[in-house]
């Protein structure tokens, strides 16, 4: 049934299941509110609508076009436009800390939670919902903080550990020491023709940008805390990070590690849950722990393509070839507006920088504080998913910007003690 026998390296071991298979969009697989296939190996049982189910971790997929979440009791996906169940699978005692969606197609890799008896927290699987059969393994001696994939990797994020593999044949491509990160922080690109990986450094404040195809690595001293979030552009020239203080956002050419621009969330420290980038690279958005999400006006970028000749993917690895123009380019727009600063911002240099900052050019505030994750649906149009089990679609004015209106909102899982 393998395709091979195990490999291991640095206290870790892949297995390959029949090679991987082609993949269908999710919802094409049979009976997709139905409960867990018998693929997985231990017990099924039938979950009550009374049983208690906890919400674990909520992911977006790469085009935020779907969001997957983990549970108590398995795993479920949704679709933004509408939001709307669009795949259940409901185990009994077997929660999921980490579910990761391979754009719309079926798919995931899955790390089980600690009270999961069956599927331990330092195990991934590469889970094909098409056929109900996991297609992948991966197990390490310490806890799995973080998966990321793109269509032609699979990345495992371990406390001080990055593993990056070809996901043709599970083969390891490369290994990246970092600062303790419980976080799990690592991001991707997700163009084709690039691939752009980001993560903690080995220092401090400090952000790792590997261009695996120009063989580039680039440090970034980007903040003077620890880093607690950090994203790239879908073609991984721009890098957007906030620190543990979480009042201020930076946004740096990842191809020369300057630094194009500084936003200000507020003056008090907070924890920020997310950073998104708009699809035209024209707005910033993020959230925090205070129950707001800001949206900023991004006046900088990298423009020029990157070009990439990818190798076929049966040959296997090879080394990649890359050009990329790092010329900056403004963004403003006459159809979009700034972001306010202070009055007293022309005293810059004379007054503290809090004085100059640039602030939020549109805000959306929920009743009460909870972890929220961001995302762009369209140049106007926000997308806001709660742990409490709350979507919520709202839109700004993007000449005038301001408070934001909310267009939708949906319990899409409800708990036992809410409304």
């Amino acid at each position: 049934m393998l395709a091979g026998s195990p490999s291991s390296h640095m206290g870790s071991s892949i297995s390959m299941y029949r090679g991987i298979c082609s993949t269908s969009r999710i919802g094409n697989s049979e009976s997709p509110n139905s409960g867990a296939s018998s693929s997985f190996t231990q017990p099924i049982a039938d979950m009550n609508e009374n049983d208690k189910t906890d919400l674990l971790s909520i992911t977006w997929n790469q085009n935020y076009r779907l969001f997957a979440v983990g549970t108590s009791h398995g795993f479920r996906v949704y679709t933004c436009k509408p939001c709307k169940e669009a795949l259940r699978r409901d185990i009994e005692s077997s929660g999921f800390k980490i579910v990761e969606m391979l754009f719309c197609s079926n798919v995931l890799a899955l790390v089980g939670s600690v009270a999961n008896s069956h599927y331990p927290p330092n195990k991934v699987l590469i889970w094909d919902d098409c056929h109900r059969r996991c297609i992948g393994e991966f197990t390490y001696m310490s806890e799995i903080r973080g998966v990321k994939l793109r269509r032609d990797r699979v990345v495992v994020v371990l406390e001080h550990k990055i593993y990056v593999y070809n996901f043709i044949d599970l083969k390891l491509l490369h290994q990246i020491e970092t600062l303790a990160n419980p976080r799990g922080l690592c991001c991707l690109s997700h163009h084709s023709n690039t691939f752009v990986l980001a993560c903690p450094g080995l220092h401090k404040g400090q952000v790792r940008v590997e261009h695996f195809g120009l063989n580039v690595t680039k440090s970034i001293n980007a903040h003077y805390s620890q880093i607690a979030c950090l994203t790239l552009t879908l073609d991984g020239l721009l890098l957007a990070t906030a620190s543990i203080r979480g009042t201020l956002i930076r946004i740096f050419n990842t191809m020369d590690g300057s630094r194009l621009q500084e936003v200000r969330r507020g003056a008090d420290i907070a924890e920020i849950n997310s950073i998104a980038f708009s699809p035209n690279v024209q707005w910033l958005a993020a959230s925090s722990d205070k129950g707001t999400v800001h949206v900023f006006s991004l006046r900088v970028r990298v423009s020029g393509e990157d070009s990439l000749t990818q190798p076929n993917v049966a040959q296997g690895p090879a080394l990649f070839h890359q050009n990329s123009s790092t010329s900056l380019d403004p963004l403003i727009s006459p159809n979009t507006g700034a972001n306010p600063s202070s009055a007293l911002s022309f005293m810059r240099g004379f007054l503290p920088k809090y004085f100059s900052s640039e602030w939020s050019f549109a805000q959306f505030r929920l009743p009460k504080s909870t972890h929220l994750i961001v995302a762009f649906g369209s140049e106007n149009d926000i997308i806001i998913v709660s742990m409490d089990g709350s979507f919520y679609r709202c839109s700004f004015d993007i000449v005038h910007g301001g408070e934001m209106v909310r267009q939708e909102y949906v319990r899409f899982l409800k708990f036992e003690n809410m409304p």
